[in-house]
């Protein structure tokens, strides 16, 4: 399969089929995220891998009730590690409203080990979905987070039951720019 292909094919998934998702299939997306490139090899990013019902549950209620998630057997949930760039005495508790430069840098790192984690999922022919609607202060304490730390992303993990069209995309040429904004 050539790189472009999961690139894509992948869509976000909001329905599941009844099926298990192995250790090793979990791995594999795991070991696909740990491979992504970080700013000065800073490495931020930390996975839970969330298997219980009860938990799922919990993470699905704080992420507005967004029901369809329970489908997925698997969710995995990246969180950045602020104190990779930010001295650990200068760590405040860290929320969406958070002014520092640093945080920036450590969550487009973090961002691209999510990516990794989903390309690989369609390369095997599971279906994830993106979920960032929750407050860290609301699913931190589901998970056991510490206020240091910074929930990226929830993603739920499945065998998928639906197979989406693609979304419109605006036009190539108009996002593309020549040395300088506003040059085509």
């Amino acid at each position: 399969m050539k790189l472009l292909e999961p690139i894509v094919s992948r869509r976000s998934i909001r329905k599941f089929k009844d099926e298990p998702v192995t250790d090793e299939q979990v791995e594999l997306l795991l070991r696909a995220a740990h491979l992504a490139p970080s700013g000065s090899n800073t490495q931020p990013s930390n996975y839970i891998v969330v298997r219980s019902e009860e938990v799922r549950r919990k993470v699905m209620e704080v992420s507005h009730e967004q029901k369809w998630m329970m489908q997925a057997p698997v969710f995995i949930v990246c969180v950045a590690d602020l104190g990779v760039r930010i001295k650990e005495g200068e760590l405040p508790a860290i929320d969406e409203e958070s002014p520092l430069p640093e945080l920036k840098l450590i969550l487009r790192d973090a961002t691209i080990g999510v990516d990794h984690l989903v390309l690989q999922a369609a390369h095997m022919g599971l279906g994830t979905c993106w979920v960032a609607w929750f407050k860290n202060a609301d699913i931190r304490p589901v998970l056991g987070i510490p206020d240091n730390q910074y929930v990226v992303a929830v993603i739920p993990v499945g065998v998928p039951d639906q197979s989406p069209k693609p979304r419109p995309r605006k036009d190539f040429d108009s996002m593309v720019y020549k040395e300088k904004w506003g040059e085509r």
